[in-house]
């Protein structure tokens, strides 16, 4: 008997959106365990992550290439700046903004922070073969360019 659309999304191992909250927690609690001894927990890294892409970026940029909101932006790049990784300053062009900047402390932590998040990537995708791994990038990428359309 098939289950009708209801039922099968109530369950849990049948809802995509289930599985990836889940799965996200799993991969920032891995990641979390790795890079805390160096002082930087998973939200925070995925702020520094954004940061040695392009530094100088204001917190509304951080929030939006992070994929967070401005407050969470804002208490994460308040604990960076407490930890002597970034600094801010405010916008020479718009008085407004405040302008995030990484210490050296924080650029000399990408060699170290790196190789962690590789080995917690590799780790996930134990067993599972190259033609799943990029479906699923695939998939990931659609689902969300649906549900962030318009």
């Amino acid at each position: 008997m098939v289950k009708d659309k209801t039922s099968l999304y109530l369950d849990p191992l049948h809802s995509v959106g289930y599985l990836t909250r889940i799965n996200f927690r799993a991969f920032s609690k891995a990641l979390g365990n790795l890079t805390e001894p160096h002082g930087v927990s998973a939200g925070q890294w995925r702020i520094l992550r954004v940061l040695w892409e392009e530094d100088g970026i204001t917190q509304r940029e951080i929030s939006e290439r992070v994929g967070i909101t401005e407050a969470t932006a804002v208490k994460g790049v308040a604990g960076l700046e407490a930890s002597g990784l970034i600094t801010r300053e405010v916008d020479e062009f718009d008085r407004r903004k405040m302008v995030t900047w990484l210490t050296i402390k924080a650029k000399n932590l990408r060699k170290k922070l790196i190789p962690l998040v590789v080995d917690v990537n590799e780790r996930a995708l134990k067993g599972i073969s190259r033609k799943d791994i990029d479906t699923v990038r695939r998939v990931l990428v659609q689902t969300y360019l649906n549900l962030t359309a318009d």
